[in-house]
Parts: C-alpha cells; sequence; structure tokens
C-alpha cells in the first residue's frame, strides 16, 4: 500500500474510536465497523489487527479515565472484561479478512452483521463468566444474554451506520482521488 492510503485508512480508524467519546446510545459503536475496514483495507494482517485494537484502546484510556473515572480507583489502562471485547475484535477482523477480500453492499452489510452477533456473544459470554452478578450456571448464562438483548439492536445500528460511513467514505474518498488508491510496495 502507498503511505497516504495508509495514513488515511488509519486516520478513518481513528476517527471512528475517538467518535466514543461523543454521547451515543449503549452499545451504538464504530467497534466491530472499525475491525472490518482495517481488515478490508490493511494489506498486512499484523496492521488490520494492531491498529483497530490500538484505536479502540486509545478510546478507552480516554472514556475509562475522563468519563467514567468515578468507576475506577486510579488510571485504568484497561476497561473491565476488556480480554473478552478485544478478543472479540480480533475475530471480527478475522471475519473481515476472509468475508472482505472484495468490497461490496452485501459483504460489508453481512459483516456488520455478523460483527454484531460475534460481539454480543463473546462480550455478553465475559460479562457471566466475570460478573458476579449472574450465577455460574446455564441458567445464569441465558439470563446473561437475555439482559443483553435490549442492547443488540444499538450494536447492530451502530455497525451498520459506522460501516456505511468508514467504507462509504473510503471508496468515495479513492474514487475522487486517485492516489489515495491502495498500491503495493515491493520490498
Amino acid at each position: 500500500m502507498n503511505r497516504k492510503a495508509i495514513y488515511i485508512i488509519t486516520g478513518f480508524i481513528l476517527f471512528a474510536a475517538l467518535s466514543r467519546l461523543l454521547p451515543h446510545a449503549y452499545n451504538f459503536t464504530p467497534i466491530g465497523a472499525i475491525a472490518l475496514f482495517g481488515a478490508a483495507y490493511f494489506a498486512d494482517k499484523k496492521w488490520a489487527l494492531l491498529v483497530p485494537l490500538l484505536a479502540i484502546w486509545i478510546s478507552d484510556l480516554f472514556l475509562n479515565n475522563l468519563v467514567y473515572s468515578a468507576y475506577y480507583d486510579g488510571f485504568a489502562w484497561f476497561t473491565g472484561g476488556f480480554l473478552f471485547i478485544y478478543g472479540s475484535i480480533a475475530m471480527i477482523v478475522v471475519l473481515g479478512y476472509y468475508l472482505l477480500k472484495k468490497i461490496t453492499f452485501g459483504r460489508v452489510l453481512g459483516g456488520a452483521l455478523g460483527a454484531s452477533v460475534i460481539f454480543y456473544i463473546v462480550s455478553n459470554f465475559g460479562v457471566w463468566v466475570t460478573s458476579p452478578m449472574y450465577p455460574p450456571t446455564l441458567e445464569g448464562l441465558i439470563m446473561c444474554y437475555t439482559a443483553a438483548i435490549p442492547f443488540f439492536h444499538y450494536t447492530i445500528a451502530g455497525n451498520v451506520v459506522y460501516s456505511a460511513i468508514l467504507f462509504g467514505g473510503y471508496e468515495w474518498l479513492k474514487a475522487t482521488y486517485p492516489e489515495f488508491q491502495p498500491v503495493k510496495i515491493e520490498s
């Protein structure tokens, strides 16, 4: 890829991640869209995973230590349950890497829906495993997933809207400014 394209893709991801600082409905976030976008446009799998994870972590630092600082004792480097959240992001990157080798409306929409399901399943499993709110039984797991249903539509909406913005914006940019077309750099 050319350097301009790398900077633009990274900028899109950072901008989307920092949008989490704006007031929004619970779970209406760009997390899944960021992971899909990085997977789709970074040619190097390493950057497709690292840049979205780093962007989410940076926005988590701001959220944990500014917006939600009353809930933490001291500086919070990570969100509670971060292994499950970041694990779901990694899984979404893998989904995006295979699903979005070719960018189409249907594939992006399918990726956004798949990302929502992955995030719902993995993050709520993490809540069940780490939280004393639910008993460590099958019934407790079902209770946890059931309690999360009212937030699931916001996860879907956030992934769909942010995917439309990220993918649509970058595709428009590439069509308008040819210098942002990805170009393989031979090493």
